[in-house]
């Protein structure tokens, strides 16, 4: 019988595009990962790679391998998963990405509290403000803030958060036009603007009067990054106005480090979402985190 072993290679060369890169992910030299491709092309008799010196693709037959490959594995992985769980047991492996100011400010102190409740499972956090893929990067969960684009993976509605116009007090000492009183007047202030943002819809903002007016910044920012708490630095630096989760501008708030521009004014909630691949089943291990996160923003 061909090792699962060895679908696992496969699926993992397919995925990674390249020998190199899949070695990488299974933590494997080159060389066992090419050896295990090409003993599993001989115990199945067929081809399933075009290989050359500068590219990789499968064959009609790997194609169709593939599909049935990534099926197997899923249904191995969920069987072992839930035959543990019947236990109360957990184990394996849970890699989950999110960006790194939410990936610190909530998602790490999850992960230590629920890897204490879970000895046997190993867990992975990775960090960036790219929004990765999970199928290619062989995550299990993406936690996703903000608007969430049209997907096709399966999304959990965890909570929502609210976004502030903040800047310092040093900047708005050192304009002329006095308080900010409108959404007119927050366009005359420099602008930090996060770069993932750029192209998106303007912002239907709450007004006093009790109706909504479309706001968006015109201009280009005085500086942009991908990075909120890149834009948090710069604000407290008094170089500009950035718009900022409330999570992570508490308690500069509460210090008077930054100032809350426009308070009878509200911008629309954001939300807080995990994602996974869709699948005819979902792994206990996944189930579980999945309801713990849910459970800790619910008590926060």
């Amino acid at each position: 019988m061909v090792s699962l072993d060895r679908f696992e290679t496969f699926k993992a060369v397919v995925d990674a595009g390249s020998f190199t890169a899949a070695a990488a992910a299974l933590g494997q030299t080159r060389a066992v990962v090419s050896f295990n491709i090409k003993r599993l092309e001989q115990e199945i008799g067929v081809a399933l790679l075009i290989r050359n010196t500068r590219s990789l693709a499968l064959t009609d037959a790997g194609a169709r391998f593939y599909q049935r490959c990534t099926d197997m594995l899923e249904q191995a992985r969920l069987a072992i998963d839930d035959a543990r769980a019947e236990h109360g047991e957990l184990s394996g492996a849970l890699r989950v990405t999110a960006t790194l100011e939410y990936g610190l400010a909530r998602i790490a102190p999850a992960i230590e509290i629920f890897a204490q409740r879970h000895p046997a499972l190993r867990l992975q956090l990775s960090t960036s403000s790219l929004h990765a893929d999970l199928i290619a990067e062989r995550f299990d969960v993406a936690i996703r803030l903000g608007r969430l684009p049209e997907t096709d993976l399966h999304a959990v509605p965890l909570a929502r958060f609210d976004i502030f116009p903040v800047a310092a007090p040093a900047l708005l000492a050192r304009q002329s036009d006095g308080e900010v009183r409108d959404l007119a007047a927050l366009s005359r202030l420099p602008w930090l603007g996060h770069s993932r943002l750029k192209h998106a819809q303007p912002w239907l903002v709450d007004t006093p009067d009790g109706g909504q007016e479309a706001w968006r910044q015109h201009g280009q920012p005085r500086l942009s990054s991908d990075s909120a708490s890149i834009l948090r630095a710069y604000a407290l630096a008094g170089l500009g106005v950035a718009l900022l989760p409330d999570w992570l501008i508490n308690a500069d708030l509460r210090a008077g480090r930054l100032c809350r521009l426009l308070p009878d004014h509200g911008f629309p909630q954001q939300g807080i979402h995990a994602l996974y691949p869709r699948t005819r089943h979902v792994s206990a291990k996944v189930r579980a985190f999945i309801d713990f996160l849910r459970e800790r923003e619910t008590e926060n």
